[in-house]
């Protein structure tokens, strides 16, 4: 694994929220730390409702974990582009992230141990 990253289960339950609905909510997320960046939390897909995601053509490349592809989210009142991103197919040092989705830090979206 890169030097910078460590995965580890998160502790308890988190649940992500946008426009006032509930996305998802887990006992199995994981938490990543790349480097002095802020954790992030890693949803399994099985925990998400992906019903409110519309992919993306955006693709970002990380040179630790692999291509990720992007989602919208879609609330009642509007659309957040880009706001999820899964690695579909991560490089083997990180491969726990897989069938994970994580949540860009925005006012509209909330990720929080409940």
């Amino acid at each position: 694994m890169a030097n910078n990253i460590t995965i580890r289960k998160a502790e308890g339950t988190y649940t992500v929220r946008a426009g006032g609905a509930v996305l998802g909510e887990s006992n199995n997320a994981l938490e990543l730390v790349e480097g002095d960046y802020p954790p992030v939390i890693y949803f399994p897909r099985e925990d998400i409702a992906v019903a409110f995601f519309d992919a993306s053509d955006k693709t970002t490349e990380c040179p630790h974990k692999g291509v990720a592809n992007h989602y919208s989210v879609v609330t009642k009142s509007r659309t957040l582009e880009n706001a999820v991103w899964s690695y579909e197919d991560p490089k083997e040092a990180v491969a726990r992230i897989k069938d994970h989705m994580a949540f860009y830090p925005m006012d509209e979206i909330t990720v929080e141990r409940i």
